[in-house]
């Protein structure tokens, strides 16, 4: 066991070292130990404690447990095999017991609250301190402290099976992804697409020992076909295969059937929250969040939508008779939705995605994005040597602050393959925590699915795969510039769920901004920046279908509500029906009736955002509008730099998200921002 590399202390962990074989036995030995420390704080007397006695070793505990935990988490995402995720399974059924046991500990609750009661009275406690108490003292409240001892245990078991099911349904979710693919071995079959997509698939047959060219599920593949091919039927096949992933339909129907995951997840969720007392999940839900109740967020999308619908019309009408020029008579179908947008913005705007990846090779955007945050917010930050990777592609990084002091580290790891998960994400590797003089630095993961270097060519992005790098790396700054020295409330932690899209939807701004893009374009061959003309091209088809793309987000943001707020456990979810309903109610476009997109809903079914897609939106009302103060007085302005590193990106989840956004703006947010910047009358 002392050669368990989970186990070794030390700085980063030894990914070059860790092997299935070596996680379930650590982290049983850390949740052994940590069982055994919490008896010792037990027993601490109440008319004795204080912060240092029950809080510091508390936040010890848990960071013991997350130098374990998160190194497992994260190998499960990004180095997918049968081996991990058995191991992973084990490990998350144990995590989760021991989470639910702690959040019910009734004489752990009496300490905090005793603690937090004499706070009121005698003042020894800082804000930030009181902060956590409460955020802690609200956490036992969700696990179910409260309940009677039969409750309390079932409440244990409908965590411990919601655990299993999120984890199964994104398991399905990444194998039927990874299970389709085309090959073709005549590039005349993928007419349409351009050299670079070209290169990628044919790249991917060899790398699956294939000739000819492939195309896959995964985004950079999926995107290229949908938006380039000319084979209508091809892209049919693609449309249809991606749009039916693990679920009862498509060329894989029932073999990674999530249907039932989803009711057994909607029903659990149900029976939990009403054990705790709420009268359905969306409640729940709501209880961590900045919003006050459901029916304040649905009349939020409701009024978003109302302002964005006549314009989405407009858009579709106008793209249907720009398509009715070439389907000879045929009427525009889903799978032709991108491939005629796109068309239609090149006819309007001349200007394409794909014309533009060779200014936006990944060294460069990079190099980019760091000068940027450096003048934001006086970083700087430098690429450090490390064998200890999961993967070739993984790059380590330091950030350091105006005063030479290290602030936190990075792994990126930017490019889609095989036995990753997909999309794009920000994970904590380790949380800033104070140990008396000594500092705990964070260490974040960032994690995308782009397209990767194809022939001897860097690898080169299309302009929003550099807006998904710029809001990824906000969420890690988030993580990383934190100067709260309390874990449970440093980074992103305890910030309100529909805050926390503040500062990573707020980064993409420098994505569209001239003096920004000078810095972060490049052309691969010519080192030329991106043309003034060209960038004006690119600012002017911003709001090219944002209406109908603004209308797509609500209606997902509806349906996760709706669906966790009206369930009935006698009819179960009905989420097709309900599907169909918030479209009629939302939409200006409807899809074929096979499509099933809930299927594939991750975000929601295995993530973090379940009764709360529609943080979002919510948050880029927040983001738009602190943009807005840099519109005015400077985009690179320091002075406003620092304010969003002072009372944003500093302050983490030590105090309301609402009172830091009056403290940084002045004043409450305003809608008023977004709509402008989408296009959309005020």
């Amino acid at each position: 066991m002392q050669q368990n590399p989970l186990l070794v202390k030390s700085t980063l962990p030894a990914f070059d070292h860790i092997q299935p074989e070596h996680m379930l036995p650590a982290l049983n030995q850390v949740l052994a130990e940590n069982r055994k420390a919490l008896l010792e704080i037990l027993n601490t007397e109440l008319g004795r404690i204080n912060w240092d006695k029950i809080i510091v070793p508390l936040d010890e505990l848990n960071d013991q447990l997350d130098r374990v935990w998160s190194p497992i988490r994260h190998l499960n995402s990004v180095m997918d095999n049968a081996e991990t995720r058995q191991a992973y399974d084990l490990c998350l059924a144990a995590i989760t017991n021991y989470q639910t046991e702690l959040g019910q500990n009734q004489q752990l609750q009496r300490l905090i609250l005793e603690l937090r009661s004499s706070a009121d009275g005698n003042g020894h406690l800082d804000h930030a301190q009181i902060k956590a108490l409460d955020d802690a003292l609200l956490g036992f409240k969700l696990n179910g402290v409260a309940l009677p001892e039969t409750e309390k245990a079932r409440f244990k078991e409908i965590q411990e099976q919601l655990s299993a099911l999120n984890s199964a349904f994104e398991k399905n979710v990444l194998d039927a992804t990874l299970a389709w693919h085309y090959t073709s071995q005549s590039p005349d079959t993928l007419k349409g697409l351009p050299e670079s997509a070209m290169q990628m698939a044919q790249q991917a047959a060899h790398a699956r020992e294939q000739s000819g060219y492939l195309l896959s599920l995964q985004a950079p593949s999926y995107i290229a076909a949908m938006t380039y091919l000319d084979n209508r039927e091809l892209r049919q096949a693609v449309y249809t295969a991606y749009n039916t992933r693990a679920s009862d339909q498509g060329p894989h129907a029932g073999q990674w059937d999530n249907s039932q995951n989803i009711e057994q997840i909607l029903k659990l969720r149900h029976k939990g929250a009403q054990l705790l007392g709420f009268a359905n999940y969306a409640e729940q839900s709501l209880a961590t969040k900045m919003a006050g109740n459901p029916q304040q967020v649905l009349d939020f999308l409701y009024e978003l939508a109302a302002k964005a619908k006549l314009s989405a019309e407009q858009e579709l009408a106008e793209l249907r008779v720009f398509a009715d020029q070439h389907l000879a008579g045929d009427k525009l179908q889903a799978w032709d939705m991108a491939y005629f947008a796109e068309k239609l913005k090149q006819e309007q705007f001349a200007i394409s995605q794909e014309e533009l990846k060779p200014w936006f090779p990944a060294p460069v955007v990079l190099r980019g994005l760091f000068t940027i945050v450096q003048r934001l917010f006086g970083i700087t930050i430098t690429a450090v040597d490390s064998d200890a990777r999961w993967h070739a592609d993984v790059q380590l990084f330091e950030i350091h602050d105006e005063q030479h002091r290290l602030r936190g580290r990075f792994y990126l790891d930017l490019y889609a393959r095989d036995n990753k998960r997909g999309g794009a994400w920000m994970d904590e590797c380790h949380s800033r925590f104070r140990r008396n003089e000594a500092v705990q630095i964070p260490v974040a993961f960032l994690t995308c699915n782009l397209t990767p270097p194809v022939g001897d060519k860097p690898a080169l992005f299309t302009h929003n795969d550099v807006i998904t790098l710029f809001h990824e790396f906000g969420h890690g700054l988030h993580h990383m510039l934190t100067r709260v020295d309390y874990p449970s409330i440093a980074g992103i932690r305890g910030v309100e769920w529909d805050a926390v899209e503040l500062p990573s939807q707020f980064l993409e701004n420098w994505c569209w901004e001239s003096e920004a893009l000078q810095l972060i374009s490049s052309h691969y061959q010519t080192n030329q920046p991106l043309p003034a003309a060209k960038i004006a091209k690119l600012r002017a088809a911003k709001n090219f279908h944002a209406a109908m793309q603004l209308l797509r987000q609500i209606e997902f943001s509806v349906f996760d509500l709706r669906l966790h707020l009206e369930y009935d456990p006698a009819q179960g979810s009905k989420h097709k029906a309900l599907l169909e309903d918030v479209r009629k109610e939302v939409s200006v476009f409807r899809p074929p009736e096979f499509v099933r997109m809930q299927h594939g809903f991750s975000h929601i079914f295995a993530g973090g955002y379940a009764a709360g897609y529609y943080s979002y939106k919510w948050a880029e009302v927040l983001s738009a509008d602190a943009f807005d103060r840099f519109k005015q007085q400077g985009i690179f302005n320091p002075l406003v730099g620092r304010d969003f590193l002072h009372y944003i990106l500093e302050k983490g989840g030590s105090e309301k998200a609402l009172d830091l956004f009056v403290r940084f703006r002045g004043r409450e947010p305003s809608v008023d921002a977004l709509l402008r910047d989408s296009g959309l009358a005020v």
